[in-house]
């Protein structure tokens, strides 16, 4: 019995095997006189038959690779990749402005990301820590609003009155402003100004300041919206970002990516607290020496000190130029102090908060600031340490260890 079955399965074997039907035949048009969706459906089964599909393969096994060494695959290859370039570059040249406020938006929202993930890991869920540290953002800034907009309505109340007094003052020529008149014409010179089109000019001035004022606003809700969805959905963003990379260098992909993003979140941990320093120290300066809105200039000073190297300066002058309401001396005091306070925070708080969360040195901090000013101004200056940090690591790990090995 078993030998019966043995023989026949020896005799199967032996025959050839049946070819594959071609699928050649018939998209040549051989049988052109059976209708048209019975043809289609012969050609969908002996493709399936010829390509070998199965449950497993649903469309069947992939074919023999081209020939890569082939001159015209070289060609169209290399073509492409030159139509790739300046498509590329074309892309960054046109949308250059939103990929920077794509960029400022992601970085915000990694920077935040160490509070959410810290109130994350005290058993609360990811979206009420997320909410509670846009609310802490928001009271801030609302909180400087309401400290500002009274100061700013009392000020230009007190420049209405005074309007007049200077009007007046400007013919008077016993006075400063009168004499300043007399000698340089100023009124004369307005009219001149308004007669000559001034007014349109001055018009135009002002749509140019509002439309300025405009873009910023808008560019700010924009970078604002998508920073908080970044941040609400920042683990799947990162197992995106993960899988960009092949399987087999993806852990080391996840290892240096998890490294950048922790590095960008110490920077914002240290700027933060070089900005609360600046702050502290302008609020009892002013407090001590009766400089008026002393709270105002220090949250003022604690915002713009957000901004390397420049902001605390640019804060000083403000706070030396209020001064000049006291007296002469104390601003004049005022400056020396933020002189003295720039060099103790660019020379001794900086480099040791910066070098011990995101390890990057001092003088390297100053030139990735001013290279990124000199490049995107403002943001620039914000983003260049990261940017410089992750540089910095991808060296370390990728570009030295290949160069030891050669």
């Amino acid at each position: 019995m078993s030998g019966g079955k043995r023989d026949d399965e020896e005799a199967a074997a032996s025959q050839p095997e049946e070819p594959a039907p071609d699928v050649s035949h018939l998209l040549a048009g051989e049988g052109s006189g059976r209708h048209a969706q019975d043809a289609v459906d012969d050609i969908h089964a002996a493709a399936r038959i010829e390509a070998g599909a199965s449950a497993e393969h649903g469309f069947g096994q992939a074919g023999a690779p081209f020939d890569r060494g082939s001159p015209f695959f070289i060609g169209l290859v290399g073509a492409l990749g030159v139509l790739v370039a300046i498509a590329l570059a074309w892309f960054v040249v046109e949308l250059g402005q939103v990929l920077v406020l794509l960029g400022l938006a992601m970085f915000i929202a990694v920077g935040l990301d160490p509070a959410v993930h810290w109130l994350h890991h005290r058993r609360l869920p990811r979206w009420i820590a997320v909410c509670v540290v846009l609310l802490g953002a928001v009271g801030l800034f609302i909180g400087f609003i309401a400290l500002a907009v009274p100061v700013l309505v009392t000020q230009a109340n007190h420049l209405a009155h005074e309007i007049p007094h200077y009007l007046r003052s400007l013919n008077n020529h016993n006075t400063t402003l009168g004499k300043l008149n007399k000698r340089y014409h100023i009124v004369t010179r307005l009219q001149q100004l308004i007669d000559k089109g001034g007014t349109s000019t001055l018009a135009h001035g002002v749509l140019g300041v509002g439309k300025a004022v405009f873009d910023v606003v808008a560019a700010a809700i924009i970078v604002i919206i998508i920073s908080v969805y970044l941040l609400a959905d920042l683990p799947r963003v990162k197992r995106g970002l993960y899988r960009l990379a092949p399987n087999s260098r993806r852990p080391r992909m996840v290892l240096l990516t998890d490294a950048i993003m922790s590095r960008v979140g110490g920077y914002v941990l240290g700027n933060l607290l070089t900005s609360f320093i600046a702050g502290l120290a302008t609020w009892a300066w002013a407090t001590v020496f009766g400089i008026p809105y002393a709270l105002l200039l220090g949250l003022l000073v604690a915002l713009l000190d957000l901004i390397p190297v420049v902001g605390s300066t640019i804060g000083g002058v403000i706070v030396a130029l209020i001064a000049l309401t006291v007296s002469p001396a104390i601003a004049i005091a005022t400056f020396a102090f933020y002189l003295v306070y720039r060099f103790l925070e660019d020379y001794l708080l900086t480099p040791r908060i910066m070098a011990r969360t995101v390890d990057v040195p001092g003088v390297l901090t100053v030139i990735a600031t001013v290279i990124g000013a000199t490049l995107l101004g403002i943001i620039g200056a914000l983003i260049a340490i990261p940017v410089a940090a992750a540089i910095k690591l991808l060296i370390e790990e990728l570009a030295i260890p290949t160069l030891d090995r050669t």
